[in-house]
């Protein structure tokens, strides 16, 4: 999908030139997992995609703008999603693939300015004070990155350009979709006051219910209100935070390279499970992810965590720290399964389970030696060829035995 391709329309409506000073550029790519999923198979462009696993319990994920039309959005009910649309080729999610455009797009901001801040897979803020020099106005550096990620990832993303990182993030909002949008250090007020209070972070639909008692819809009427009063409402750290936003205030700086503090899978069944051999054989599966994306952000955990959800909706989790840092699915799988085992449910109806690494430590950094006489050398090179594999075919090409269902 070239740049010739794609619609860049609403950049027309908000023109560039007035964003001097405007250094901060918040990230957001359109649709993600849906329109990497249309990048695999064109076939699927221009028409109603659902990321996300089709079944009761399903909840979608992504959704193409041709579903978004028909009010299909995230975490909606797949059950919902498919009356509002009913003709959506609903596609199941392939994490690893998003990770791996992630990490390329990430890698392109990287290229721009060290100052990059990653929100999630799909989402950054940069500080680009220091690009400006060599590549332009921040308008300008936008629309490079946008043209970049176009031409060498096939998707699209929309760019705030503002003065703070609270502003620029609302300004995407603008931007949505393929598109850019500028908020002038000047007119920021002007901006801010129109927009409902909801725009304001910290403002859940709770909270603005609260605050509408008080005949505050708008975020000017935030604006000129009495710290005081919104206290009575919010308490007084929230209504200090309210109001500074409100006035387009915002101290934060953009803060990179943040260290990932878990990487983790979990899967929610579409009916209750009550079968221990089911639930490891789960266990294991979700065992075998979670190495793999250590792997893949070259990453050893020390501790590894389960969850587990029951079919009343409370959930309990288990974590034990490893005597050596690991990447390995079985090492992982050994010590969830142990886990799992030590709760003695017997045949508890459960609807989740979850398998996370924590304690993440840089391959570079840690102490595990990869030698060949090491008893892990076998498995470790064992599941490296496991995982080329599954580059290269897919990732149902190759799987533990104890999860191949046998054919009907």
């Amino acid at each position: 999908m070239s740049r010739s391709q794609l619609n860049r329309g609403n950049s027309a409506r908000n023109p560039q030139g007035d964003d001097v000073g405007c250094n901060i550029l918040h990230i957001d790519m359109d649709a993600f997992f849906a329109l990497v999923e249309v990048r695999e198979n064109p076939s699927l462009a221009g028409k109603q995609v659902i990321v996300g696993y089709d079944g009761n319990r399903g909840v979608v994920l992504s959704a193409t703008y041709e579903a978004r039309k028909l009010g299909v959005h995230s975490a909606m009910p797949m059950s919902r999603a498919l009356r509002l649309a009913p003709n959506a080729i609903v596609v199941e999610p392939d994490h690893e693939k998003y990770s791996e455009v992630s990490e390329n797009v990430m890698a392109i901001f990287e290229s721009i300015t060290p100052l990059v801040q990653p929100l999630s897979v799909d989402e950054a803020f940069l500080d680009i004070s220091g690009a400006q020099k060599l590549m332009g106005t921040p308008s300008q550096i936008g629309e490079v990155i946008r043209a970049r990620v176009s031409d060498e990832q096939g998707i699209t993303c929309s760019v705030g350009v503002a003065s703070t990182m609270f502003v620029a993030k609302l300004a995407t909002n603008f931007a949505k979709p393929d598109g850019l949008h500028v908020v002038p250090a000047d007119k920021v007020i002007e901006f801010l006051h129109p927009l409902p209070i909801g725009a304001l972070w910290g403002v859940g639909e709770k909270t603005a219910e609260q605050l509408s008692r008080l005949g505050l819809v708008n975020v000017s009427d935030i604006a000129n209100t009495p710290v005081k009063t919104l206290a009575r409402v919010v308490g007084q750290a929230a209504a200090e935070h309210l109001y500074e936003l409100s006035w387009g205030r915002d101290p934060r700086v953009v803060t990179p390279n943040q260290a990932e503090k878990s990487i983790g899978a979990e899967r929610t069944f579409e009916a209750d499970i009550d079968d221990p051999e089911e639930i490891l054989a789960q266990i294991l599966d979700l065992s075998n992810k979670v190495a793999k994306r250590l792997r893949a952000a070259n990453y050893f955990s020390r501790t590894i965590t389960i969850k587990v959800r029951f079919a009343d909706f409370t959930s309990v989790t288990r974590s034990k720290s490893l005597p050596s840092s690991t990447d390995l699915a079985t090492d992982i799988y050994g010590t969830s399964k142990s886990l799992f085992e030590a709760m003695h449910l017997q045949r508890a109806r459960i609807r989740l389970v979850g398998v996370r690494a924590t304690g993440l430590v840089p391959t570079s950094e840690s102490s595990v030696q990869l030698e060949f006489s090491n008893r892990d050398s076998g498995w470790r090179e064992a599941e490296a060829a496991m995982d080329q594999v599954s580059l290269k075919f897919g990732n149902s090409a190759v799987k533990p035995a104890r999860l191949i269902k046998p054919e009907s």
